[in-house]
């Protein structure tokens, strides 16, 4: 499945699979996500798939939002999906 992401006020919902495959769209569509707004929401909740590089990508985009001193949430964390890949890995 491919990846879709839908930004509303902000928050940008992420759905389908967040695999190596789909990394560069990811990177692509919220590069510039800081420049735009101080707060930022990411819905996971309709991710079908994460792989190790997916968590890897929202690690790095959390580190980005802490470096330029703005806020990332991140919804959707029940999803089993995601909650099993997070509790897998140990990002940095």
């Amino acid at each position: 499945m491919k990846l879709i992401i839908t930004n509303i006020n902000n928050v940008y919902k992420v759905k389908g699979n967040l695999i190596k495959l789909n990394i560069p769209f990811f990177k692509n569509e919220l590069k510039d996500v800081f420049n735009q707004a101080d707060d930022v929401i990411l819905n996971l909740q309709e991710l079908s798939a994460i792989d190790n590089q997916g968590v890897v990508a929202i690690a790095q985009l959390h580190n980005e939002a802490l470096s330029k001193n703005k806020k990332l949430s991140i919804v959707g964390l029940s999803n089993s999906q995601v909650s099993n890949r997070f509790k897998s890995n140990q990002v940095a």
